[in-house]
């Protein structure tokens, strides 16, 4: 018990080992395997922004949602089975990868609501006290490390105690920067997305399709109910981000395929929504009491389709090495951090090689600033021997 001014007794303030800021996938896995191993947790989504849709997953990460048990998360009836991904890319033929090849299957268009929803309520099992529509706000740290954590939702204001705390707060990073990191930025893309209501006739398929253009490249696939997403891909400073729905709705149709999935949709009287998409990494993902993940930690440009993948494994592993910390090993966050350094080196790599394959507009500034980069810098990454491929298929960021 403490006693406040008054003379009266107030209730302690509920202690945590961890509190975890953001409840998407990444904070999410986060609490599920500090969860498992035993940790007591809260995790607090704030929910603020539009929420996020048409995310695809590929499909490698079942491996991570059974190392989660969270498998059961995936099921047909809520999201959308994707067997294959088209590309026009280097050329004007239509080339397709097709799921058949995949060792583990095929990819899924997620209901993204639910999916962030149901990993929410998977954590909820194991134990974790979970805080809708709340933000986390820092206000002190004490002489033995634990940090006093003031909690903002429809409770109101209260406190907590933790001891560790997760920034899986997206790529603001919020919990990150306040703590002294930077946010070293690669490019300047953006993402102006439409989503367009269920078509008149049946879609041709549920493929993903990316279609390289002078200024940057269009994304489109379906949603699990039958509306469609649009996306297009290019630089914040280039003129195309001017362009609202009726200049989309123009650009879209000099495509040669992309226009032609979305002609059967009605278009929606809508605003067009512009979404940071561009190649972010902290210099530094943990720090005295503090570790990030997800995007917070490392944003990647989407034509990896790599995002929610990703995600998913910087927060289990997060959790991992904030447990295994916990327990004494002095190692575990630094194993963690040269992680993201090769993921983050491996990835900045292959952007460089896929983005190198479309030379069909070399004066073009999108392109040419793509093809003039130079290598990534050590400080950012270690490169990896064995880099791993990465496929052409985007999601919005």
């Amino acid at each position: 018990m403490t006693v406040d001014r008054t003379g009266h007794r107030a209730a302690a303030a509920p202690t945590y080992d961890v509190v975890v800021a953001g409840g998407g996938p990444a904070g999410a896995a986060a609490a599920l395997a500090l969860g498992r191993a035993g940790r007591s947790v809260l995790l607090a989504d704030a929910a603020t922004g539009p929420p996020p849709v048409g995310e695809a997953l590929p499909a490698a990460a079942r491996v991570l949602l059974h190392d989660l048990a969270a498998q059961d998360v995936l099921d047909e009836r809520h999201h959308l089975p994707c067997y294959a991904n088209l590309s026009v890319w280097g050329s004007d033929d239509l080339a397709a990868q097709d799921s058949i090849l995949d060792p583990h299957g095929h990819g899924w268009h997620l209901d993204r609501g639910r999916f962030d929803r149901e990993l929410r309520e998977r954590a909820r099992l194991l134990g974790t006290d979970v805080a809708e529509r709340t933000t986390v706000r820092p206000a002190d740290r004490s002489g033995d490390g634990t940090w006093t954590v003031e909690l903002r939702g429809p409770r109101g204001r209260r406190t907590v105690r933790c001891r560790w705390l997760v920034d899986a707060t997206g790529r603001r990073a919020g919990l990150a920067t306040a703590a002294g990191a930077r946010r070293v930025v690669h490019d300047r893309l953006v993402a102006l997305c439409l989503t367009l209501p269920p078509a008149t006739a049946p879609a041709p398929d549920a493929s993903t399709l990316v279609e390289a253009e002078p200024d940057g490249w269009w994304y489109t696939a379906l949603l699990p109910a039958g509306h469609r997403l649009l996306a297009r891909y290019t630089d914040a400073d280039l003129p195309g981000v001017r362009a609202g729905g009726t200049g989309l709705r123009t650009d879209v149709a000099r495509t040669r395929h992309t226009g032609a999935r979305v002609s059967a949709h009605p278009w929606p009287a809508v605003a067009v929504r512009r979404a940071p998409a561009h190649t972010v990494r902290l210099d530094a993902v943990h720090g005295d009491g503090w570790v990030a993940a997800g995007d917070a930690a490392a944003a990647f440009d989407p034509l990896s389709s790599q995002g929610i993948l990703t995600a998913l494994y910087t927060g289990m592993r997060a959790g991992q090495a904030i447990h295994d910390h916990l327990g004494g090993d002095r190692t575990a966050l630094t194993h963690y951090a040269a992680e993201l350094d090769t993921i983050t080196a491996t990835h900045l790599r292959n952007r460089r090689t896929f983005y190198g394959l479309e030379h069909r507009w070399p004066r073009h500034a999108f392109w040419r600033r793509r093809h003039t980069t130079g290598p990534a810098n050590p400080a950012v990454g270690r490169p990896n021997t064995r880099p791993d491929p990465i496929s052409p298929t985007g999601v919005p960021a």
